[in-house]
Parts: C-alpha cells; sequence; structure tokens
C-alpha cells in the first residue's frame, strides 16, 4: 500500500518532536578541571574558557596550583587541561611531559608571546643591554634578581648557576607576579637598578618604561623568548571528551586582547569571570570561530546559546 507524503510525514513527525536530546559528550566530561599558575594571562585565558564552559552547561573548576603540580596532576589523570605550556620557556622543565606523550597538545592558543630578562629603560642607557654584562653590575642590582611564584624561574636560576655569567652570591627573589611588579614599581620610581622577568602579553609592557635585554637566548629562547603558547589535556582526554576539546581547539586568543584582559584584572580589580565576560563581550564576533561546530552538554548548539547567556 502506497502511503501519501502528507500522511507518511504526519506519521514521522512525533516521533522527530520526542526524540531523545544526545549529550555531546558523556557525563563524566561534565566536570572539566582546570588548572593555571596564578600568571594573570593565564587566570585570563583559563577564565574565559571557564565562562564559555558554563553557559555551555559544563561545571568548569579553575584551581590554582604550582607548575610542577599541575603536570604531575595532569599525568595523574587530576587534571584534564592546562591552556599554558609557554614554549621555549617550559620545555627544558615540563617538555618531557610533552614530548613523551604524559600529555597531548590540543593546539597552539596564543603566537606573538614574548619572555625573557627585563631592566628598567635608565638601566638599560645606562649601558646594561645584555645579560652577559650583569656581574659587571652586581652592586647595582645588590646581587639580586625579582622573579615570581617557585616553579616558574628556573631559567634565572640556571643563569646563577652557569659559570660563565659569574653571578656567584646572586639570589632570586621569588614572590609572585604581583609581588614582583609591585618591586619593579617601586623600583622605578626611585630610579633604582632592578632586573626581572618580563613578558607579553602583559599591561606592564604599557604601564612600565623597560627594554628587554639580549643574551637570555639559552634559558628563554631566541628573539627575547618569543614564544608560542599551546594548550595541553591529560592522555586520554581527546577521545573521552570529543565537544570540550573541539572547543579547546577553537580558543585563540592575542596578544592586544589579552593585554586588555589582564589590565581588567590588575588595574580594574574585576574577578577573574567578570574580566572575562567583558573582554569577551569586546571580541564578540571571535565567538563565531570559538563555538564553530561546538554544542551545549546536552546537544544543542553552542553559539546561540552562550551568546544569549553573556547578553550578546
Amino acid at each position: 500500500m502506497k502511503l501519501s507524503a502528507a500522511l507518511l510525514a504526519g506519521m514521522l513527525l512525533p516521533t522527530v518532536l520526542t526524540a531523545p536530546a544526545f549529550a555531546a559528550d558523556p557525563e563524566s566530561c561534565k566536570t572539566v578541571r582546570m588548572a593555571q599558575p596564578g600568571w594573570n594571562d593565564l587566570l585570563l585565558t583559563h577564565s574565559i574558557a571557564s565562562v564559555i564552559l558554563k553557559e555551555l552547561g559544563y561545571e568548569a573548576e579553575n584551581s590554582l596550583l604550582g607548575l610542577n603540580v599541575i603536570f604531575t596532576s595532569l599525568e595523574q589523570k587530576n587534571l584534564d587541561v592546562y591552556l599554558g605550556f609557554w614554549d621555549p620557556a617550559m620545555a627544558q622543565d615540563y617538555g618531557r611531559f610533552r614530548d613523551e606523550g604524559i600529555v597531548d597538545t590540543v593546539g597552539v592558543n596564543l603566537e606573538g608571546a614574548k619572555y625573557t630578562f627585563a631592566a628598567p629603560t635608565y638601566v638599560w642607557e645606562a649601558g646594561l643591554k645584555d645579560v652577559h654584562d650583569l656581574h659587571k653590575y652586581a652592586d647595582k642590582f645588590d646581587r639580586k634578581m625579582y622573579g615570581i611564584e617557585p616553579g616558574s624561574n628556573q631559567p634565572m636560576l640556571d643563569m646563577i648557576a652557569d659559570p660563565d655569567f659569574k653571578l656567584d652570591g646572586w639570589e632570586v627573589v621569588e614572590s609572585s607576579e604581583q609581588g614582583m611588579l609591585t618591586q619593579v614599581e617601586r623600583a622605578i620610581r626611585r630610579k633604582e637598578w632592578i632586573l626581572f622577568q618580563g613578558w607579553a602579553p602583559h599591561p606592564m609592557n604599557d604601564k612600565y618604561d623597560f627594554k628587554y635585554l639580549t643574551g637570555g637566548d639559552e634559558f628563554y629562547g631566541p628573539d627575547f623568548g618569543a614564544a608560542t603558547v599551546s594548550t595541553v589535556v591529560r592522555k586520554g582526554y581527546q577521545e573521552e571528551c570529543p565537544n570540550v576539546t573541539h572547543l579547546l581547539k577553537n580558543l585563540k586568543f592575542d596578544v592586544v586582547m589579552e593585554n586588555k584582559g589582564i589590565g581588567y584584572l590588575t588595574e580594574d580589580d574585576m574577578e577573574p569571570d567578570e574580566a572575562a565576560a567583558k573582554i569577551i563581550a569586546e571580541n564578540a564576533g571571535k565567538l563565531d570561530a570559538w563555538l564553530d561546530g561546538v554544542e551545549t552538554v546536552d546537544g544543542k548548539p553552542g553559539l546561540p546559546v552562550v551568546k544569549a547567556g553573556l547578553g550578546l
């Protein structure tokens, strides 16, 4: 017996309307465990990811941990995602996790970054342009160089240990990113000599008058520590949670965007999610690419849901 098209459609319609929604990821992927070491650029990018994931219906955890703990936790599968593998700055100490397949690289999320030794412009103009000359000015620096969190200053420690630099008796003052920048601001205000870790993206590049020094290629990489930043995940996560992984592959940032967003954290004292939501709103055009092919936790198209949730 032949059925008319209208009758056939009428028979099929209830099935279509009542078909169950299929989740984009299994239930085990609903909580996304991330961590960052307290660097404001990584706090911003992890917060951007958190805001988007929450709008998609996921539970996003964003812990503060030391770098060694982050990579060990990824290896032990106690963390899922880290968006902050600075290459080559982290390669010496943490490259084995990537190279031995202990973690999987999802992709590069930032190009144009840099990270190396820095000093105020008046120090540079007084003659210190290359870190190989540091020993000549030991007394002016009080044999100190300023770093950030313990575990993040290995290039400085390696340079002091290298006899070619003649830095016997020097020490690295470790505190935090904000602690280091407080010292930098105080030193510049007083026209004192200070050596510190500088990097971009960061609003320090606009706020302080300083120069990146040559000679640190062995420790930070060439071209003033020119770097890329990659997203890595624990082994097997890409296969287990393909929808979150698809979002992570799409998330690409730029230096200008991050400089401004970090400023919301450091200058305007915004909460991380507030700063992230604001910078997303100011760069709403990026959502089309970020959410291309990404679904909500219950399988709906992600782009309109995120835009509606953020009032865009």
